[in-house]
Protein backbone atom coordinates (compact mmCIF):
# COMPACT_ATOMS: atom_id res chain seq x y z
CA UNK A 1 0.00 0.00 0.00
CA UNK A 2 2.86 2.37 0.78
CA UNK A 3 4.31 1.95 -2.70
CA UNK A 4 1.06 3.03 -4.37
CA UNK A 5 1.06 6.16 -2.22
CA UNK A 6 4.57 7.07 -3.34
CA UNK A 7 3.62 6.44 -6.98
CA UNK A 8 0.65 8.78 -6.61
CA UNK A 9 2.91 11.41 -5.06
CA UNK A 10 5.38 11.02 -7.93
CA UNK A 11 2.58 11.36 -10.50
CA UNK A 12 1.24 14.48 -8.76
CA UNK A 13 4.69 16.05 -8.90
CA UNK A 14 4.83 15.51 -12.66
CA UNK A 15 1.56 17.23 -13.54
CA UNK A 16 0.71 20.79 -14.39
CA UNK A 17 -0.84 22.94 -11.68
CA UNK A 18 -4.61 22.50 -11.69
CA UNK A 19 -5.08 26.24 -11.31
CA UNK A 20 -3.20 26.81 -14.56
CA UNK A 21 -5.33 24.28 -16.41
CA UNK A 22 -8.51 25.80 -14.96
CA UNK A 23 -7.39 29.26 -16.05
CA UNK A 24 -6.68 28.08 -19.59
CA UNK A 25 -10.05 26.34 -19.81
CA UNK A 26 -11.80 29.48 -18.57
CA UNK A 27 -9.97 31.65 -21.12
CA UNK A 28 -10.77 29.32 -24.01
CA UNK A 29 -14.32 28.48 -22.97
CA UNK A 30 -15.56 31.40 -20.87
CA UNK A 31 -19.27 30.60 -21.14
CA UNK A 32 -19.14 26.82 -20.81
CA UNK A 33 -19.05 24.78 -17.62
CA UNK A 34 -16.54 21.94 -17.66
CA UNK A 35 -17.04 18.95 -15.35
CA UNK A 36 -14.32 18.05 -12.88
CA UNK A 37 -13.78 14.71 -14.61
CA UNK A 38 -13.22 16.55 -17.89
CA UNK A 39 -10.79 18.95 -16.22
CA UNK A 40 -8.88 15.97 -14.83
CA UNK A 41 -8.81 14.34 -18.28
CA UNK A 42 -7.51 17.56 -19.85
CA UNK A 43 -4.84 17.77 -17.14
CA UNK A 44 -3.75 14.19 -17.80
CA UNK A 45 -3.70 14.76 -21.58
CA UNK A 46 -1.59 17.91 -21.18
CA UNK A 47 0.83 16.12 -18.90
CA UNK A 48 1.10 13.15 -21.26
CA UNK A 49 1.65 15.48 -24.24
CA UNK A 50 4.46 17.28 -22.43
CA UNK A 51 6.08 13.96 -21.49
CA UNK A 52 5.83 12.71 -25.08
CA UNK A 53 7.17 15.97 -26.54
CA UNK A 54 10.03 16.27 -24.08
CA UNK A 55 10.99 12.61 -24.59
CA UNK A 56 11.09 13.09 -28.37
CA UNK A 57 13.06 16.35 -28.00
CA UNK A 58 15.49 14.51 -25.73
CA UNK A 59 15.95 11.79 -28.38
CA UNK A 60 16.67 14.46 -31.01
CA UNK A 61 19.10 16.15 -28.64
CA UNK A 62 20.93 12.87 -28.00
CA UNK A 63 21.05 12.09 -31.72
CA UNK A 64 22.77 15.43 -32.30
CA UNK A 65 25.12 14.65 -29.39
CA UNK A 66 23.99 17.70 -27.45
CA UNK A 67 23.59 17.87 -23.69
CA UNK A 68 20.87 20.50 -23.51
CA UNK A 69 17.45 20.40 -25.11
CA UNK A 70 16.89 23.69 -26.91
CA UNK A 71 13.91 25.26 -28.65
CA UNK A 72 14.87 23.83 -32.04
CA UNK A 73 14.81 20.31 -30.59
CA UNK A 74 11.27 20.90 -29.33
CA UNK A 75 10.15 22.29 -32.68
CA UNK A 76 11.63 19.27 -34.48
CA UNK A 77 9.87 16.98 -31.98
CA UNK A 78 6.55 18.64 -32.84
CA UNK A 79 7.17 17.88 -36.51
CA UNK A 80 8.24 14.27 -35.86
CA UNK A 81 5.21 13.56 -33.69
CA UNK A 82 2.78 14.91 -36.28
CA UNK A 83 2.04 18.18 -34.51
CA UNK A 84 3.63 20.37 -37.20
CA UNK A 85 0.45 22.47 -37.26
CA UNK A 86 1.46 23.81 -33.85
CA UNK A 87 4.93 24.84 -34.99
CA UNK A 88 3.93 28.39 -36.00
CA UNK A 89 2.25 28.97 -32.63
CA UNK A 90 5.24 27.52 -30.80
CA UNK A 91 7.61 29.77 -32.77
CA UNK A 92 5.45 32.79 -31.93
CA UNK A 93 5.62 31.92 -28.22
CA UNK A 94 9.38 31.44 -28.54
CA UNK A 95 9.75 34.91 -30.07
CA UNK A 96 7.65 36.40 -27.26
CA UNK A 97 9.80 34.65 -24.64
CA UNK A 98 13.00 35.87 -26.27
CA UNK A 99 11.64 39.41 -26.42
CA UNK A 100 10.66 39.29 -22.74
CA UNK A 101 14.10 37.95 -21.81
CA UNK A 102 15.79 40.70 -23.84
CA UNK A 103 13.64 43.30 -22.11
CA UNK A 104 14.66 41.93 -18.69
CA UNK A 105 18.32 42.06 -19.73
CA UNK A 106 17.93 45.66 -20.91
CA UNK A 107 16.30 46.64 -17.63
CA UNK A 108 19.06 44.97 -15.62
CA UNK A 109 21.60 47.01 -17.61
CA UNK A 110 19.95 50.36 -16.80
CA UNK A 111 22.94 51.32 -14.65
CA UNK A 112 25.30 50.77 -17.57
CA UNK A 113 22.97 52.65 -19.91
CA UNK A 114 23.01 55.81 -17.79
CA UNK A 115 26.24 56.95 -19.42
CA UNK A 116 27.72 57.94 -16.06
CA UNK A 117 31.07 56.35 -15.17
CA UNK A 118 31.05 54.03 -12.19
CA UNK A 119 33.54 56.25 -10.34
CA UNK A 120 31.14 59.20 -10.63
CA UNK A 121 28.24 57.09 -9.39
CA UNK A 122 30.32 55.96 -6.41
CA UNK A 123 31.27 59.58 -5.66
CA UNK A 124 27.61 60.62 -5.78
CA UNK A 125 26.70 57.72 -3.51
CA UNK A 126 29.37 58.75 -0.99
CA UNK A 127 28.06 62.33 -1.05
CA UNK A 128 24.55 61.09 -0.36
CA UNK A 129 25.80 58.94 2.52
CA UNK A 130 27.73 61.89 3.98
CA UNK A 131 24.68 64.15 3.68
CA UNK A 132 22.52 61.53 5.39
CA UNK A 133 25.07 61.20 8.23
CA UNK A 134 25.14 65.01 8.67
CA UNK A 135 21.35 65.18 8.77
CA UNK A 136 21.24 62.32 11.29
CA UNK A 137 23.87 64.02 13.47
CA UNK A 138 21.98 67.33 13.31
CA UNK A 139 18.74 65.62 14.27
CA UNK A 140 20.44 63.88 17.20
CA UNK A 141 22.03 67.19 18.29
CA UNK A 142 18.65 68.94 18.15
CA UNK A 143 17.06 66.12 20.14
CA UNK A 144 19.83 66.33 22.76
CA UNK A 145 19.36 70.11 23.07
CA UNK A 146 15.62 69.66 23.52
CA UNK A 147 16.24 67.13 26.28
CA UNK A 148 18.67 69.52 27.98
CA UNK A 149 16.17 72.38 27.78
CA UNK A 150 13.44 70.14 29.18
CA UNK A 151 15.74 69.09 32.03
CA UNK A 152 16.52 72.75 32.80
CA UNK A 153 12.80 73.58 32.79
CA UNK A 154 12.10 70.76 35.22
CA UNK A 155 14.98 71.89 37.43
CA UNK A 156 13.75 75.49 37.39
CA UNK A 157 10.21 74.41 38.22
CA UNK A 158 11.46 72.36 41.16
CA UNK A 159 13.51 75.34 42.40
CA UNK A 160 10.48 77.67 42.06
CA UNK A 161 8.28 75.30 44.00
CA UNK A 162 10.77 74.93 46.88
CA UNK A 163 13.12 77.94 46.99
CA UNK A 164 14.47 77.07 50.48
CA UNK A 165 15.66 73.65 49.36
CA UNK A 166 19.18 74.95 48.61
CA UNK A 167 19.54 76.25 52.19
CA UNK A 168 19.16 72.78 53.71
CA UNK A 169 21.52 71.00 51.34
Amino acid sequence: MASSTSVTTDDDELTLPRASINKMIKEILPNIRVANESRELILNCCTEFIHLLSSEANDICNTQQKKTINAEHVLQALDRLGFGDYRADAEAVLRDCKAAAAKRRRQSMRLENLGIPEEELLRQQQELFAKAREEQAAAEQQQWQQLQEAAQMVSMQQNNEDPDQDDYS
